[in-house]
């Protein structure tokens, strides 16, 4: 089975890649369902290009899946040029108006048809076969017992399913709740999760309790109001029908631990949600299920595969469920709250510094701690000995060159967090689970200065030093202070 990676812009695409998605897919800006994700504009192409280049095998497959209006299809055709700078390997899509566009403009390209557009029954499966469908990406609202029969009844179909992420209350995401609410349509990739607010619900008689019989009859009235927390005084009404609400926020979907049954099913690909995900994401959840893919493939151990899954905890996530795969009743319950996590991503670690440039970065520190310590001897004694004092009050500004230590290894740094020296960190790769590394094992250095810094955080040049051997596409986690385990935090949102 493929497994198949969000990716909203270059760098969580490289990520995708590196740990372990044999596909992904992206976002073109202003026809993708995710406008809000940074999607691919202007020059990209070239690095998804080098991307595809240096990880032979792996596909791409663009989200086309808004429904298009005849502006957006005027739109799209102008931009056609653009669009094939990119090397995509498969289009996904719920409108069907703009298919025979793509199959004469990208004849080598393979037509997906997206989620929305609620494909759960093999006589659908078979008229878009018909029309030149390569892959369907079925409704969320399918159980696995009809995917094995779609399976059977149209064998060469690819069939594609999600297994991880976040579920929207509206069948296959065609929600106009946004819309209604905000102003801002899902179906034109501006969704703005109304679904996951917090609503209390009242009437003009809020304080009257209420029997039962006389909460149902209410909830079928039409009169009864909600209104969400952080926008006071706003108030709409909410109808209640048999066995459904209409504000639900639903479960995250899981499914990790039941990867097996959808291969019986006949799904060839596993998608995983989260294109507005971060790279964080991306990046444990890709892996986690590539682990456990190994796992069912005879590749590793379940006991070697175990530890991957276990970190799923350790990414944002609400409480999950299987939704519809084994039985609708799991799909109606609901849960509130925003997706968290006790980790945050501090850094992201790049290339190891070797050879020519590892020795002029330590000359550089080296001839700066002699000009530094040149220039305090030449002061008069009453001036070197108040910036002594100013130096054991302002450590930050005192000049530290690194030395060098065997067996510590040298690499490129982006900060994306505040972190210092003192701090037990965590490093996560491709390769092993995780590493930490307490105070006094690494060092951040400047990468103009060859000098130890005492902090980083966003936007500073900086390099690590370290005594470990840290693989490419190594992340830097560090556990977030404000989280407390069971407790709802909220987002601000």
């Amino acid at each position: 089975m493929e497994l198949l990676s969000p990716a909203g812009n270059v760098e969580k695409l490289s990520y995708a890649y590196a740990y372990g998605a044999d596909a992904a897919y992206i976002g073109l800006k202003k026809f993708s369902l995710r406008v809000k994700a940074d999607n691919f504009y202007e020059d990209e192409y070239k690095k998804v290009s080098e991307l595809k280049a240096k990880y032979p095998g792996k596909r791409l497959h663009c989200a086309l899946n808004i429904s298009f209006h005849d502006e957006e299809i005027d739109l799209l055709k102008q931009n056609l040029d653009y669009f094939k700078q990119y090397p995509i390997d498969a289009f996904i899509v719920q409108d069907i108006g703009i298919v025979p566009l793509l199959q004469k403009e990208f004849p080598e390209a393979e037509l997906h048809l997206s989620t929305q557009a609620s494909c759960v029954n093999s006589e659908a499966v078979k008229m878009y076969k018909n029309i030149g469908f390569k892959r369907i990406v079925l409704g969320r609202e399918i159980s696995l017992n009809q995917i094995r029969r779609i399976k059977d009844s149209v064998p060469d179909m690819e069939l594609e399913a999600f297994v991880h992420g976040a579920m929207c209350i509206a069948y296959a995401g065609r929600c106009l709740m946004s819309a209604y609410l905000t102003g801002r349509s899902a179906q034109s990739g501006f969704c703005s999760h109304t679904c996951r607010w917090n609503f209390k619900i009242g009437n003009e008689n809020s304080s009257h309790i209420i029997t039962p019989e006389e909460a149902k009859a209410l909830a079928e009235s039409g009169t009864m109001l909600i209104e969400e927390e952080q926008r006071k005084g706003e108030f709409f009404p909410i109808y209640e029908g048999e066995d459904y609400t209409a504000i639900l926020s639903s479960k995250d979907l899981r499914m990790i631990e039941h990867l097996q049954d959808f291969k019986d099913a006949g799904v060839d690909s596993l998608k995983i949600e989260g294109r507005m995900k971060s790279v964080y994401y991306v990046a444990m959840v890709t892996r986690a299920y590539r682990k456990a893919l190994d796992a069912i493939e005879g590749k590793i151990s379940q006991e070697e595969a175990a530890p991957f899954i276990a970190e799923l905890e350790n990414v944002a996530h609400r409480q999950s469920t299987t939704g519809f795969y084994y039985n609708k009743t799991e799909a109606d319950k609901t849960t509130i709250g925003a997706s968290d996590s006790k980790f945050e991503l501090a850094a992201e670690i790049g290339k190891e510094i070797t050879g020519k440039a590892f020795e002029d970065l330590y000359e550089t520190g080296q001839k700066n701690y002699k000009t530094f310590s040149d220039n305090l001897e030449t002061m008069h004694p009453a001036a070197k000995a108040a910036r002594l004092k100013d130096l054991e009050i302002h450590t930050d500004r005192r000049v530290v060159p690194f030395e060098k230590k065997d067996g510590w290894k040298m690499y490129e740094f982006t900060a994306l967090n505040k972190i210092d020296p003192s701090m037990g960190i965590e490093f996560v790769s491709p390769e092993f689970v995780s590493l930490t590394a307490k105070s006094g094992e690494w060092e951040i250095i400047n990468p103009e200065t060859g000098t130890k810094m005492n902090w980083v955080c966003d936007g500073h040049p900086c390099v690590i030093y370290t005594k470990y051997t840290l693989p490419a596409s190594t992340l830097l986690r560090t556990e977030d202070p404000e989280y407390v385990e069971g407790i709802i935090r909220d987002t601000g949102r």
